[in-house]
């Protein structure tokens, strides 16, 4: 899926990963959104199997836009993050990936278990790690989560994804959060209504919950996403 106003259990595992070192690039993978991360997660693997990027229909069907038009918003916003860079001709394959520096390495988290996408579902912690590009971190406190469900869709978050929560106490009205409701977790999208809570799937076919503030405990926000495509 941070903000993390949870009580400390054996979800409270200790910080890992490294903090980024700062480099030239802008750091621009803090600023992502998970729909966002996901295009470029599959410009990137695809371009790394291929040898040359993905055709304009390829990310579409790969990130299930329903036009183009999405498409080439996404690719301009990592283009002006410094992910991408392309000289917007009639080229199908004219995308290329922004060299990361030297340094920008990759950070060790522990993957705690599972997140609901859906209806909440027990987080079970694990004795397990993934690895993650360190410029997807946000500060020092991180932790991953695999998620089931697809209450998320919308926002690029599918079952089987695996996001990186920033562990903190609050969180700011349509933030991506990771919160425990009794001892079930659960990720949806964060909203403040007065003494309550309501935690917004991104899936139109699917209902909100409200919560009184009081019985939900906030783990984080959803700072990254990673995604293992099957063609």
């Amino acid at each position: 899926m941070d903000r993390s106003g949870r009580r400390t259990r054996r979800r409270d595992i200790p910080p890992s990963g490294h903090r980024p070192t700062p480099g030239s690039l802008p750091s621009p993978g803090r600023l992502l959104t998970p729909k966002q991360r996901a295009v470029f997660t599959f410009i990137r693997d695809y371009i790394k199997t291929h040898e040359s990027a993905p055709t304009y229909d390829e990310i579409r069907r790969a990130g299930r836009f329903a036009s183009f038009n999405s498409v080439q918003k996404h690719l301009k916003t990592l283009v002006e993050k410094g992910y991408l860079k392309t000289p917007w001709g009639n080229r199908k394959r004219a995308l290329e990936l922004v060299e990361q520096p030297a340094h920008a390495g990759v950070a060790t988290l522990p993957l705690l278990g599972r997140v609901a996408a859906g209806r909440p579902i027990e987080a079970i912690a694990q004795p397990e790690t993934v690895e993650v590009p360190e410029m997807l971190l946000r500060g020092q406190d991180n932790f991953a989560l695999r998620v089931v469900g697809d209450s998320m869709v919308d926002e690029g978050i599918r079952d089987g994804d695996i996001v990186i929560v920033k562990r903190q106490r609050d969180a700011k009205n349509g933030q991506t959060v990771v919160a425990l409701i009794g001892d079930d977790a659960t990720i949806k999208q964060y909203y403040r209504r007065g003494a309550r809570i309501e935690l917004r799937p991104a899936n139109p076919r699917m209902s909100a919950l409200m919560v009184d503030e009081g019985d939900l405990q906030l783990q984080g926000i959803v700072v990254g996403l990673i995604r293992k495509f099957h063609r």
